[in-house]
């Protein structure tokens, strides 16, 4: 790794150290390219599986067009999935471990064999899949304030926070993923809905997308490996107290308590 990618993985880290954001990494170096800042991300992986954590999925982030506007951008990211990220469904998440949370509804994808790009279909990710679930991504940033450009939040692991799987296990086959509709409640209040066709119109083409751009870098999905397809809709900013649920269309409910 360069000393570059080197240097901004440590910069992010002071951001857990410290437990406050930090100054974003394009306000630092401007320049810092999109492959620089996935070569950070990797830094920071490295450094846990070192410390004995796994690698049990990935996530896909900016999926929707909405938020790809926003950053000005027409690529999805993504992240790495730990095996410490993984919240029980119903559980309850000592605010100490976040910094700035935000909530959002998605679809879960558990494979059971390995998908090796570049060329692989949305098709074939169905049949890579042994079933989905219904999912709480809980995103966060270690740059302050979520100011953030696509370098910043490439480089801080796609903003990978932690995770929630729930519901029931569904085989892909019995349901039809663009048309999943979901709710997400906080505190027994509904902050928005969401379709499965928000995720790049297919959640199945987000995935199929994350294999592809893996071959890039000689990384390949593992059957057995979670992967978070990408936002339903709208991120909700996430307090101590916070109570936090989804309901999706044919796949059930997950929920999350956040310590008050």
């Amino acid at each position: 790794m360069s000393n570059k990618a080197i240097r901004f993985a440590e910069h992010l880290e002071q951001a857990v150290v410290a437990g406050k954001g930090v100054e974003p990494i394009t306000a630092i170096d401007p320049e810092i390219t999109i492959e620089e800042a996935y070569q950070v991300q990797l830094v920071n992986i490295d450094k846990q599986l070192k410390l004995g954590k796994r690698i049990v999925g990935k996530k896909i982030g900016l999926t929707s067009l909405a938020m790809q506007q926003l950053l000005k951008v027409d690529q999805p990211d993504y992240g790495h999935l730990l095996d410490d990220m993984v919240v029980e469904n119903g559980g309850t998440i000592p605010f100490s471990r976040v910094l700035q949370p935000r909530v959002e509804a998605e679809i879960a994808f558990v494979l059971k064999r390995d998908l090796v790009g570049p060329r692989v279909t949305a098709l074939e990710v169905l049949m890579a899949t042994d079933y989905v679930l219904p999912a709480l991504e809980i995103v966060d940033s270690r740059v302050a304030d979520w100011k953030i450009k696509l370098q910043d939040t490439i480089a801080d692991n796609a903003s990978s926070g932690l995770y929630v799987l729930g519901g029931k296990p569904v085989r892909p086959a019995d349901i039809d993923l663009p048309l999943v509709g979901s709710v997400l409640y906080k505190n027994g209040e509904i902050m928005n809905t969401g379709v499965g066709a928000a995720a790049l119109g297919d959640p199945a083409v987000c995935v199929a997308w994350l294999a592809n751009k893996l071959f890039e870098f000689g990384i390949t999905l593992k059957a057995g490996e979670v992967i978070l397809s990408g936002a339903l809709s709208a991120a909700v900013n996430a307090k101590p107290g916070d109570h936090f649920s989804a309901r999706l269309g044919h796949l059930g409910e997950v929920s999350v308590i956040f310590e008050g």
